[in-house]
């Protein structure tokens, strides 16, 4: 995939050079660049890999579904603040996840520690189980590993 990019970069200059113009332009550099990803787009089956760019839609979807995620669970924290009589009930959970690499579980946990209302306690020395503590365990447990389920899934696609 670097290759494909550096490939796209060098056909952006060639695009500036060809054009004789007579000042370099950023417009002239994202015009080459775009023609470069149409290239090398119906190119892609010759270099053996997929597209450079399916990779860069993925984490930009990863980031956007972290974002929906902390958007939803700090709505649900601030809910709890605001509220008059506090009535949650704490607690521990396990979750077993289909992740496999270390930098797969150490986003993952990283993703949920970060969403409010929900941390990472432990990971087991397999790395395949999470120990969770949430907010309110009886109320969120279920959205919480709905949340978990997504992560998972957008990670899965980033890196495999």
């Amino acid at each position: 995939m670097p290759a494909q990019f550096l490939l796209n970069l060098f056909i952006a200059f060639l695009w500036m050079v060809l054009n004789d113009e007579d000042e370099l332009r950023f417009t002239t550099f994202f015009a080459g660049f775009l023609v470069g990803v149409a290239i090398i787009f119906v190119m892609q089956r010759f270099f053996g890999k997929q597209f450079y760019l399916h990779r860069f839609y993925r984490v930009v979807k990863l980031i956007l579904i972290f974002i929906s995620e902390l958007f939803q669970s700090a709505f649900v924290v601030m809910k709890h603040i605001i509220s008059p009589k506090i009535d949650i009930k704490p607690g521990i959970f396990t979750y077993r996840t289909a992740l496999k690499s270390d930098w797969e579980v150490t986003t993952l946990a990283l993703l949920l520690t970060l969403t409010p209302g929900s941390v990472v306690m432990e990971v087991s020395p397999e790395g395949d189980t999470f120990y969770i503590h949430a907010l309110d365990i009886e109320r969120y447990k279920n959205d919480l590993i709905r949340s978990l389920g997504r992560f998972e899934k957008a990670i899965m696609e980033v890196t495999r």
